[in-house]
C-alpha cells in the first residue's frame, strides 16, 4: 500500500508530468477536444448550457459538477457584472461562481463601443489640456511678441521673422495663402495720410466703387425678395399663371443667390483694404522699408493696439477654454458619445465631432471628414495603414481613442487588458499585500495597497508594448506580487523570454516552464506575435486566458478526483495546495471543511474542535499557522509534508479503501454546495 506521504510528494514534485498524463487519458483529452472545438460557437448562456458535454466540462472545471443540474441559478451567475459589488454572484459566500463567472463573458464586458469609459475620460483630459494648451500658446506669442518687435529695423526682417509674422498676419487678419509676402512688404512701407501711397493707390482707392457695388447689391437683394414675395403671393390669386410664376420664383431665387454672394465678396474686399490700411498705419517703415534713426518699427499705442487685436482674431479659442464653454462641451460629449454606433454618425455629430478633432488639437472645419473616416478606419498595428502615411501624431491620437473596424462599425476597445483582468489583478495584489501583514497592520496596508492599485489601471491605458510593460518595473512588480509571485527573484529578460513565447504551442518557453503563472500572466495580455497589443480573436465567450484557465482546471480538477478515488488524502493535499495562495485569513480556512481537516490533521487537532465557536476556532488557526507562509510554496510543500504524515497516522487502516468517509468533506464546503447556495438557490425558486 502506498502511503500518503509518497504519493502527495510524488504528484507534487511531478505535478507538470501528472498533469500531462491526466491530459493524455482518453476520455480526458476527448472532453478537452470537444470543448476547443466547439466553444467557439457559444454566444448566449443557453447555448451553453444547451450543449451537456460544454456545459459539463466548464462547470467540472471550476468545481461546480455538482450544481450543474441548477441551470437557473447558475444562469443567474453567468449573467451577473462582478464589476456590481451588489450583483447576484458577488453576494455568493462561495468564491467558484464568481470564477465561474469571470470565465466567460456574457455579462456584455466586451461589447463594442465608439468609447470605453477610460477612454472617454481620457479624451476629456486630452480637450482640457489641449485648450489650455492653445491659451498658453497664444501667451506665449504675446509675450515673444513685446520682447522681439523692438529689435526690428526693417520691414523685411519683421516678415522673415516666422513668428512675428505670423502674430502680426493673425493681428491684422491676412490670409498668406491668398496674399503674396511682397504686397505685404509694400503695405507696411505705406503711409495711409499719404494719398499717393501704395496702399492707398493700389487699395484705398478701390473704397468708392466697392461701396456702390454693395449698396447695388444689397438694393438687389431687397428688390429680389420683394419680387418672390409678390409671385408668391400671386401664386393663391384665381386665374393665376401657377406654373409660370413658379418659374418666375426660381429666376429670382437664382438671383438672389447671386446677389448674396456677391455681398459676402464685396464685404470680404472691403475688410480687407481696412485691415491693410490698419496694418500700414500701425508701422512706421519708410517707403524703402527702413526705420528712421531713433524711431521703433511701433509705437507702444500700436503694440498694443496690435496685441489687442491678435487676442480678438483668437476670440474662438478663448471662448472655449473658458470654464462655462469647456463644461458645456464636456457635457455634450459624454451625452453624444453613447449615441455614436458607427463613423457616419459620429462624423454627423457635432458634438462628438468637433470636440474629438479640437482635444487632439485638429480643425474640424480645415480636415476632411473623408479623411477622419479613413484615419478612424485604419489598423494602428499596421504600419502601412492609412493614419501613418500622415505623418502626424494627432491622427494616430484620433484613431488610438475611439474603436472602429476597417468597415466603419464599433469594435471592442484597443486596450492592453480588459477591464476585467485589470481588475482582478488589483483585487490579487490587495489581497497579496494584506496577507503579507499583521492584523494590526492591515488596515494601512489595504489603503496603500488600494492607491497602488489605482495606479495600475492608470498606468495599463498607456501601455501599447510588451516594451512598454517590461520597462516600467513597477508595473511588473505589481503583477507579479498578485500573481504570488516575488519580484526580486524573477528578470526582465526572463519575462521577455515569456512574453515572446507562442502560448498556442505547448512546446514553446512559457508553455514549458514549471510555474504556470507566467504563462497565464501573458495570457492576461493582449498582445499579439511582434509585442503589440491588438484586438486577440476570442473563443465564442472566452478570451485567450480565460480559455487556458478553463482547460487547465478541468486537468486539476480531474487529476485531484482521480487520486482521490484512490486515496482521499492526495485529494486533500492537492487540493489544500491549491486553494494556497487563495486564503487570506483564517475564517478562509474554517469556512472549507476541507481546508479545515487539513489543518487539524496537520497539528493533530481533534474533530470536535469544528463545534466550537467560530471566533475560537480562527485563534487557534492563527496559533499554529502564519497565514502569509501560505503564499510561499516552499512552505506550502513542507505544511503539506506533516499533513500527509499525519494522515497516515490518522487513517492508517483507510488509506487503501476505493471510498472514504474523507470525501463527505468535499461535499456541503466550497467544493461542494454550501447552505449559502442552497438558500440562494431557495430564493431564486420563490421568485
Amino acid at each position: 500500500m502506498i502511503s500518503t506521504y509518497f504519493s502527495y510528494n510524488y504528484i507534487s514534485r511531478h505535478l507538470k508530468q501528472s498533469l500531462t498524463r491526466v491530459e493524455q487519458q482518453p476520455d480526458v483529452s476527448r472532453e478537452a477536444a470537444y470543448y476547443k472545438a466547439n466553444i467557439g460557437k457559444v454566444k448566449t448562456v443557453d447555448d451553453l448550457m444547451n450543449d451537456y458535454r460544454l456545459y459539463h466540462f466548464a462547470m467540472k472545471a471550476y468545481g461546480l459538477e455538482d450544481m450543474a443540474y441548477a441551470k437557473a441559478f447558475m444562469r443567474k451567475v453567468l449573467e451577473s457584472d462582478l464589476s456590481d459589488t451588489k450583483s447576484f454572484v458577488n453576494k455568493l459566500v462561495d468564491k467558484r461562481y464568481r470564477e465561474f463567472a469571470a470565465a466567460f463573458s456574457f455579462n456584455g464586458s466586451t461589447t463594442p463601443v465608439a468609447q470605453s469609459e477610460d477612454q472617454t475620460d481620457e479624451m476629456i483630459g486630452l480637450y482640457t489640456a489641449t485648450k489650455k494648451s492653445q491659451v498658453d500658446a497664444l501667451a506665449d506669442d504675446t509675450k515673444y511678441y513685446s520682447a522681439q518687435i523692438g529689435n526690428i529695423t526693417s520691414a523685411d526682417q519683421l516678415l522673415n521673422n516666422d513668428r512675428l509674422r505670423n502674430y502680426v498676419y493673425s493681428a491684422f487678419g491676412i490670409d498668406q495663402s491668398k496674399w503674396p509676402r511682397d504686397t505685404i512688404s509694400q503695405v507696411l512701407r505705406s503711409d495711409p495720410s499719404d494719398p499717393n501711397s501704395y496702399v492707398n493707390t493700389t487699395f484705398a482707392s478701390q473704397l468708392t466703387g466697392l461701396n456702390s457695388q454693395l449698396a447695388q447689391a444689397k438694393s438687389d437683394v431687397s428688390a429680389a425678395n420683394a419680387r418672390i414675395a409678390d409671385y408668391t403671393a400671386q401664386l393663391s390669386q384665381p386665374g393665376a399663371d401657377v406654373t409660370q410664376l413658379k418659374v418666375q420664383i426660381l429666376v429670382e431665387k437664382y438671383h438672389l443667390e447671386s446677389y448674396t454672394k456677391s455681398i459676402s465678396s464685396l464685404n470680404d474686399q472691403i475688410g480687407t483694404i481696412g485691415e491693410f490700411v490698419d496694418l500700414a498705419g500701425a508701422f512706421e517703415f519708410a517707403p524703402d522699408g527702413s526705420l528712421p534713426a531713433g524711431v521703433p518699427a511701433q509705437t507702444a499705442a500700436n503694440v498694443a493696439l496690435t496685441k489687442q487685436r491678435f487676442d480678438d482674431s483668437k476670440a474662438a479659442i478663448y471662448s472655449a477654454a473658458s470654464p462655462l464653454n469647456e463644461a458645456f462641451a464636456i457635457r455634450q460629449f459624454r451625452t453624444a458619445i453613447l449615441t455614436i454606433d458607427s463613423i457616419q454618425t459620429f462624423v454627423s455629430t457635432p458634438a462628438v465631432y468637433d470636440f474629438a478633432l479640437g482635444a487632439v488639437g485638429l480643425d474640424s472645419k480645415e480636415v476632411s471628414q473623408d479623411t477622419v473616416k479613413s484615419v478612424l478606419e485604419s489598423d494602428l498595428n499596421d504600419p502601412k495603414s492609412f493614419v501613418y502615411t500622415l505623418k502626424d501624431d494627432r491622427y494616430v491620437q484620433l484613431a488610438r481613442a475611439f474603436n472602429f473596424d476597417a468597415k466603419g462599425n464599433l469594435t471592442t476597445p484597443l486596450v492592453a487588458q480588459d477591464p476585467s483582468e485589470v481588475l482582478q489583478i488589483a483585487k490579487d495584489y490587495v489581497t497579496a499585500m494584506i496577507r503579507q501583514t499583521s492584523p494590526q497592520e492591515q488596515t494601512a496596508v489595504r489603503a496603500q495597497a488600494a492607491k497602488d492599485a489605482t495606479s495600475y489601471r492608470e498606468a495599463i491605458a498607456d501601455i501599447e508594448s510588451v516594451s512598454d510593460l517590461l520597462a516600467n518595473r513597477k508595473m511588473v512588480d505589481f503583477i507579479l506580487v498578485a500573481k504570488g509571485l516575488e519580484p526580486g527573484k524573477v528578470s526582465t529578460e526572463y519575462l521577455k523570454k515569456i512574453f515572446n513565447s507562442d502560448l498556442s504551442n505547448p512546446k514553446s518557453f512559457a508553455n514549458t516552464e514549471s510555474d504556470p503563472r507566467f504563462a497565464e500572466i501573458a495570457a492576461s495580455f493582449n498582445f499579439d506575435s511582434k509585442g503589440n497589443v491588438a484586438r486577440l480573436p476570442t473563443m465564442g465567450p472566452q478570451k485567450r486566458d480565460q480559455f487556458r484557465e478553463t482547460q487547465a482546471n478541468y486537468l486539476r480538477q480531474s487529476l485531484e478526483q482521480q487520486q482521490g478515488d484512490m486515496n482521499p488524502g492526495v485529494r486533500l493535499a492537492l487540493y489544500f495546495q491549491r486553494k494556497a495562495g487563495e486564503i487570506t485569513s483564517a475564517y478562509d480556512i474554517l469556512a472549507d471543511k476541507a481546508l479545515s481537516e487539513v489543518f487539524r490533521t496537520t497539528f493533530n487537532l481533534p474533530d470536535s474542535m469544528a463545534a466550537m465557536p467560530i471566533d475560537q476556532q480562527a485563534k487557534f488557526v492563527d496559533r499554529f499557522m502564519k497565514i502569509k507562509d501560505l503564499s510561499d510554496p516552499a512552505k506550502v510543500e513542507k505544511l503539506l509534508g506533516r499533513f500527509s504524515a499525519m494522515y497516515d497516522v490518522k487513517n492508517s487502516q483507510s488509506t487503501g479503501q476505493a471510498q472514504s468517509p474523507l470525501l463527505d468533506l468535499f461535499q456541503g464546503s466550497s467544493s461542494g454546495i454550501s447552505q449559502s447556495t442552497f438558500l440562494a438557490i431557495a430564493k431564486l425558486r420563490a421568485h
